[in-house]
């Protein structure tokens, strides 16, 4: 414990002057008590709890006292309290296997589900970003701290072909720079790159969430793009969610549409499974690739996890890290002194009203 004005602790030379006066004060009365011995007498024949009585309210007074001189001094105390800044990117996989009925309604039902419950866990002045992948990456919601807006955004996902992984952990960073400017875009080579200031020797307070249900099938590859995030001192908590199976996939029509990416994303006729060219070649893409999910969490500093069912996912996600970073921040407790000070006080002014038949 601290103070922020320190100077004013010499006030506590009070107290010991008090005690002195105190004492005088009762040596004084004592001797005037001897010139009467009747006084004297009542005086020694009163029990010893009496004596303790007639000095138990003037110690707490001394203390509340004290307690108040330390208010003035402003104490401050030193705690650990999570980075106000921090921001969460959910990074979530809206490929067409996100269909796949191994998971019941299906994959993208129990992710959206999963997320919505981890939005609204999050303390309010948490910045959360959402990512939206297939075959490309895009930026569905810029991190925000309005959950409503959020949460729409999380049940109007829609699939698309494709999965790129590695796009959506760029895409992810570029998100994150935007609102700490100790995270540079994606894209720069921080080696040699002379516009890009120092980074901070720890990790950053924002992380990213990334949840895939296969394997990378287009785009900067996932360990590329996990080096670019490893170099801004950026974590990365990779999921594989959904079984080794290859199910039968079932979209609803909202899952299906393309207009939250403007047409991007989505449309008609999808139903029933894969076919057509590509066999077991495209079907490979389907298949969690955890080796590297792992490699990018362990190169990032962040962790994998697999989640077979949807209990298994809202675990993971009450898992995850909600304070990412802590940082010491001094708090002022003077209120703490004050309050003390007053109980002090006026537990000696009642014991003093109360006990003031004693001499």
């Amino acid at each position: 414990m601290n103070f922020l004005w320190p100077w004013l602790l010499l006030f506590l030379l009070i107290i010991p002057l008090s005690i002195a006066v105190y004492i005088w004060m009762l040596r004084r009365r004592r001797k005037f008590a001897v010139r009467y011995s009747s006084l004297s007498l009542i005086r020694e024949a009163l029990p010893k709890s009496a004596r303790w009585r007639q000095h138990l309210p003037f110690a707490l007074f001394l203390l509340g006292l004290t307690g108040l001189i330390g208010a003035f001094a402003r104490p401050v105390a030193e705690v650990e309290v999570p980075l106000s800044r921090t921001t969460i990117i959910l990074a979530l996989d809206v490929s067409r296997s996100m269909c796949a009925t191994d998971v019941e309604p299906n994959r993208l039902a129990v992710a959206q589900d999963a997320a919505l419950a981890f939005v609204e866990e999050q303390a309010d002045g948490t910045q959360i970003g959402l990512v939206a992948f297939a075959g490309f990456a895009e930026l569905v919601v810029p991190p925000t701290n309005d959950k409503e807006v959020l949460r729409e955004a999380i049940a109007t996902l829609t699939t698309s072909l494709g999965t790129a992984i590695g796009s959506a952990t760029l895409k992810s960073i570029d998100a994150i720079s935007e609102v700490n400017t100790a995270v540079p875009p994606s894209g720069l080579n921080l080696q040699t790159d002379e516009t890009v200031t120092e980074l901070a020797e720890n990790y950053q307070p924002d992380i990213i969430v990334l949840l895939t249900d296969g394997a990378n099938s287009q785009g900067p590859l996932p360990l590329d793009a996990a080096q670019q995030a490893a170099d801004r001192q950026v974590r990365v908590y990779t999921i594989g969610f959904g079984t080794d199976e290859i199910p039968e996939m079932v979209c609803t029509q909202a899952q299906l549409g393309g207009d939250v990416f403007n047409g991007r994303f989505g449309g008609g006729g999808f139903g029933g499974g894969f076919g057509g060219g590509g066999g077991g070649n495209f079907r490979r893409f389907l298949v969690i690739d955890e080796e590297t999910l792992q490699g990018v969490a362990d190169m990032t500093g962040g962790e994998y996890y697999r989640a077979e069912s949807a209990e298994q996912l809202l675990e993971v996600f009450e898992e995850l890290p909600t304070q990412i970073i802590l940082q010491k921040e001094a708090i002022e407790i003077s209120v703490f002194f004050v309050m003390a000070a007053v109980v002090f006080v006026a537990t000696a002014v009642f014991l003093s009203l109360k006990w003031r038949r004693y001499p």
